[in-house]
């Protein structure tokens, strides 16, 4: 039984959280924003947050599934702040158990979810209970359509555009008539390995062909327009990724 008032939240002594959780269980659209400022603020977790992940399991295998997104989604962000599985006294390792659900309930609503942007934020939880690091929290990118990094030659700010308004770099607002735009080069589908190659083949797989063209550009390369430097984007990002 966990003595929820040794434990700490956002807030201070976390003796509420186990009403807090009934409360979301009961309304989780209602009380979603609630939990996350108590338990995971601006990506940050505490011993309640930890330890609230066995009751988020439990509360996503017995809701329905129009909320099981959110529940997914609020415990991917709990998990995603985890040390990695190498650390002896990792939380993914302590509450292996239920890390175990949860990514079982994500994996198979993957293959279900046909709207993009909650098919990233599942891709994103499926991520966090495996342990990945940055990539759990930063696929959102391929939905918004924009990541930021910096040139690694001349060290400008560097627009890289992947969606909607087309797939390509440039240093100022893209929206600007007469901006320089320079094409990206999206990695071939037998250049990609590891997860790269796992995240493409399972976006075509599950339909999104757009993310999956998405995936391919991240993991391509770029040329800065102010110097003309080529450099690799996702390893661009990568460097420059504030947990």
């Amino acid at each position: 039984m966990t003595d929820w008032s040794t434990l700490i939240d956002a807030c201070g002594s976390a003796g509420h959280v186990p009403a807090l959780l009934d409360r979301f269980e009961a309304d989780p659209s209602g009380v979603w924003s609630e939990l996350m400022d108590h338990l995971c603020p601006l990506d940050t977790a505490f011993t309640a947050s930890f330890a609230a992940l066995p009751r988020l399991a439990e509360i996503a295998t017995a809701g329905g599934s129009e909320n099981l997104g959110g529940v997914l989604s609020a415990a991917g962000a709990i998990a995603s702040c985890s040390p990695g599985l190498s650390e002896p006294d990792s939380p993914l390792m302590v509450f292996s158990a239920p890390i175990a659900v949860l990514h079982d309930l994500a994996n198979r609503s993957l293959s279900q979810t046909a709207e993009a942007e909650e098919y990233v934020n599942l891709l994103q939880a499926l991520l966090s209970f495996e342990g990945v690091e940055t990539w759990d929290r930063s696929l959102s990118g391929l939905q918004t359509g924009e990541y930021e990094v910096d040139c690694p030659y001349c060290g400008v700010d560097v627009f890289v555009v992947i969606g909607h308004d087309g797939y390509f770099c440039c240093t100022d607002d893209y929206s600007l008539q007469g901006v320089e735009k320079s094409p990206l080069q999206p990695a071939r589908g037998q250049q990609l390995e590891g997860l790269p190659r796992r995240l493409f083949e399972r976006a075509l797989a599950g339909g999104q062909v757009r993310l999956a063209h998405g995936v391919r550009h991240l993991f391509g390369r770029a040329a800065c327009p102010d110097c003309g430097t080529g450099f690799s984007v996702s390893e661009r990002m990568v460097a420059g990724w504030i947990p």
